[in-house]
């Protein structure tokens, strides 16, 4: 029998989804946010190099760029405003980029030592423990996010105070949307030394190609291309939905493509982890019978 028609058995004999308690989905969920809560807990460093990069970008290359890119009035700001005060928000968000790409790497870590299979043996269905795992690593983000906006504001980058409670959503829908994004990746790249090539094409052109580190107005006065680019790159949503969040304020649009590409790249996560056509069916497909 081939590994992939074994697939298909054991998850043939796996009791209903239907037929569980509703506690045993809360356990699954609880057990995977403690997982990860602990070896975020346990890896220190990866908490300190989550925020070295922003804080690089704040305190060296925003301090350099305060006199030669202001940023003129546009919503969500009333006023003129810094450099460091317009980059935070983007800055946040790449934590949360970061974040998501970790949370991929983790998975791709699990998946080789075996217990990502024991995971994937649950009688629960697969799409339930890919979301657990999501809002695991969400978590995770947030918190960063959180810390870093606190760094911020001893820099005197300083929203309005109900602005750190209105982000709170903008920060989870947006840190779903990349957690998902790295879930879909995690589910094509089958070892971890692949996960260089994804640093490289892939999460520094989402970075870069956004309104992070610039407005999109000076984008379109540099260049055209590029600034349909950025407006295709679904990390300049994220961006702009936790910067109109940051100040109170609420970007309809922003929303509406951060929300579809979630359901996008998490769909298509489910479908890389099912057993039948994803991930696993390709790593047993070579597999003796």
């Amino acid at each position: 029998m081939s590994a992939t028609a074994e697939c298909q058995q054991l998850t043939a004999m796996r009791p209903a989804p239907g037929t569980l308690p509703a506690m045993a989905w809360l356990r699954c969920l609880g057990g995977i946010v403690r997982r990860e809560a602990l070896r975020f807990l346990h890896q220190r460093g990866r908490f300190l190099s989550a925020l070295v990069r922003p804080l690089i970008w704040l305190v060296i290359f925003a301090s350099g760029f305060r006199f030669i890119l202001g940023v003129s009035i546009a919503p969500p700001y009333e006023t003129y405003v810094l450099y460091e005060e317009y980059v935070v928000p983007g800055l946040a968000a790449m934590v949360l980029l970061f974040q998501g790409m970790q949370s991929s790497l983790s998975m791709v870590y699990d998946r080789e030592m075996g217990s990502m299979r024991v995971l994937l043996t649950s009688p629960l269905p697969r799409w339930w423990l890919l979301t657990c795992k999501l809002l695991a690593g969400v978590l995770v983000g947030v918190l960063q996010a959180y810390v870093f906006l606190g760094i911020a504001w001893f820099w005197e980058v300083r929203p309005p105070p109900i602005g750190y409670l209105t982000v709170l959503p903008a920060l989870m829908l947006a840190g779903l949307m990349l957690g998902a994004l790295g879930l879909l990746l995690s589910a094509r790249i089958r070892q971890l030394e692949n996960f260089a090539v994804i640093m490289n094409f892939v999460i520094f052109p989402m970075f870069f190609a956004s309104s992070a580190l610039y407005p999109l107005w000076r984008v379109k006065e540099g260049s055209l291309w590029l600034w349909y680019l950025c407006q295709a790159n679904p990390f300049t949503h994220a961006v702009e939905l936790v910067r109109f969040a940051l100040y109170g304020k609420f970007e309809p649009v922003a929303a509406a493509v951060v929300l579809f590409a979630l359901l996008l790249f998490g769909g298509l996560a489910v479908l890389g982890y099912d057993p039948a056509r994803g991930v696993m069916a390709r790593r047993g497909a070579g597999a003796p019978g």
